[in-house]
């Protein structure tokens, strides 16, 4: 038999406001399965980091029919009914333990070491040292930068430490949004490409968000369908797959 998907969303919305006017998110149908690389392909505005801070469940939905993540064979959990009891804890634990997110501007702590920086989500959960932090920066060309700080750093080499951070204790899950947006298109191409490549070693499930619909092709991913129209008084935007 198969392995279940790691999501399957049923009936999902996320609702918000933004200068007087009023955002639906809908995801009629979603499964992901295992080691799958996904794309979100969409303009800004269109709710690919909403959609994203669904899954990396940071973000409570409005309604949810049906919202499982079953991250590595463990028992299914049932997202949307963690959120309406107020068990947000477990979502914590579960989010700190199976999900790594590389943001658009890499979020690093500008107080840490680059190595540090790296470590943080392995410390969180009390992982020792195994030598993935030196082995991530030795693939993503960061071993002299491990001693420095963020801001001795280029944007690219930042976000590059935001992407050894985000897999650094092993997730199931690597979520990226839009991690290349504020870098030039060559440094674009390298980090992206040194993305797919680790989460493929680590076999985890990629799911990236970006306005570039050439990257979906070159790296293999799966892009979800996508709609955006307008409905009274507002816009929705849907996303199925």
């Amino acid at each position: 038999m198969a392995d279940a998907p790691i999501y399957r969303l049923e009936g999902v919305r996320k609702d918000w406001q933004s200068a007087g006017t009023r955002f639906t998110l809908d995801i009629p149908s979603l499964a992901v399965a295992r080691g799958e690389k996904i794309a979100l392909v969409g303009e800004s505005g269109s709710g690919k980091s909403t959609l994203l801070d669904l899954l990396a469940l940071i973000l409570r939905p409005s309604e949810a029919a049906s919202f499982a993540f079953q991250p590595n064979g463990a028992a299914p959990v049932a997202v949307g009914d963690a959120w309406a009891e107020g068990r947000s804890d477990a979502l914590v634990r579960l989010r700190a333990r199976h999900i790594g997110y590389v943001l658009q501007t890499g979020g690093l702590l500008p107080y840490l070491s680059v190595r540090d920086n790296i470590a943080l989500p392995r410390r969180v959960l009390g992982l020792g040292d195994d030598g993935t932090v030196d082995a991530l920066a030795e693939e993503l060309g960061l071993k002299r930068h491990l001693a420095k700080r963020p801001g001795a750093l280029s944007v690219g080499e930042r976000q590059r430490v935001a992407v050894a951070r985000a897999l650094a204790h092993r997730p199931a899950i690597a979520v990226a949004d839009e991690p290349t947006a504020s870098v030039d298109p060559m440094n674009a191409t390298r980090i992206l490409d040194l993305f797919v490549k680790l989460v493929e070693g680590f076999g985890a499930t990629a799911i990236l968000a970006t306005h570039d619909a050439g990257v979906v092709d070159r790296l293999g991913l799966r892009r979800l369908g996508h709609k955006l129209e307008p409905v009274d008084g507002g816009v929705r935007s849907s996303f199925w797959g």
